[in-house]
């Protein structure tokens, strides 16, 4: 089997990937497949880092738009990501691996502070570590915790799983038509607006020189192949 051209990464996922089918909530069945997906590579030697948003249950941004203070609805989004990243921790184990949740809030009673030397050391001894709360700050999105997660732990590639097969020029839902980047560049995305993660996220990891990949989640092996070296999805790196 070839060998991984990456050891240690960050998967990004979004809460509403959770939800599968449904509107709201977690989806067992999927929450099941990604961890599978996981512990496929995490076996086959990775050191894997997660990211989980929760736009599932809250999202800051949306609740400030009916009225809620910003800062409350962003607290209350954080606090979603902690009960989706207990539910991963959960069904990472159920199937056998190990894995720590690590909040940016203290909550210590369900799981450890995040700790970047902590956090490398879980990585080094195989466990899964899975960050909550975003940054811990409001007005961050989960997309620029995982961007900052990736660098402080030194992760050699930011995977964004979506439910797209990678980053295309108009949204391929209403334009059929529309073209997918193999690649781009960070100044790119950027100044075409492509919003699949936010600017703060691209800027960042342009900063520090840490590639992105975009990929279609739900495609079996996917995560494995990109490991692996395969070019599935779009490459954001510096061109």
């Amino acid at each position: 089997m070839p060998a991984l051209k990456y050891k240690r990464v960050l998967l990004k996922l979004s809460g509403e990937a959770l939800m599968g089918r449904g509107d709201y909530g977690i989806d067992p069945d999927v929450l099941s497949w990604l961890a599978r997906e996981v512990i496929e590579v995490q076996k086959a030697g990775a050191q894997v880092g997660l990211v989980i948003g929760g736009g599932n249950i809250f999202r800051g941004a949306g609740l400030q738009a009916k009225g809620m203070d910003r800062v409350t609805g962003d607290h209350m989004g954080m606090l979603a990501t902690v009960m989706n990243a207990l539910a991963m921790q959960d069904a990472l184990e159920r199937l056998g691996a190990y894995a720590r949740t690590m909040s940016a809030l203290k909550i210590n009673e369900v799981c450890e502070d995040y700790i970047r030397r902590r956090a490398i050391r879980h990585l080094e001894k195989g466990r899964i570590a899975i960050f909550a709360a975003g940054t811990g700050n409001p007005f961050f999105t989960t997309d620029s915790a995982a961007a900052l997660r990736a660098i402080e732990v030194g992760a050699e590639l930011l995977l964004k799983a979506t439910k797209v097969d990678g980053i295309y020029e108009a949204d391929p839902k209403k334009v059929p038509e529309a073209r997918r980047f193999e690649q781009l560049s960070y100044e790119e995305v950027i100044a075409r607006n492509l919003q699949v993660m936010d600017t703060a996220a691209f800027a960042l990891c342009r900063d520090q020189n840490l590639p992105i990949r975009i990929y279609d989640m739900m495609q079996p092996g996917a995560l494995m192949r990109i490991l692996r070296g395969e070019p599935i999805g779009t490459l954001v790196h510096a061109g």
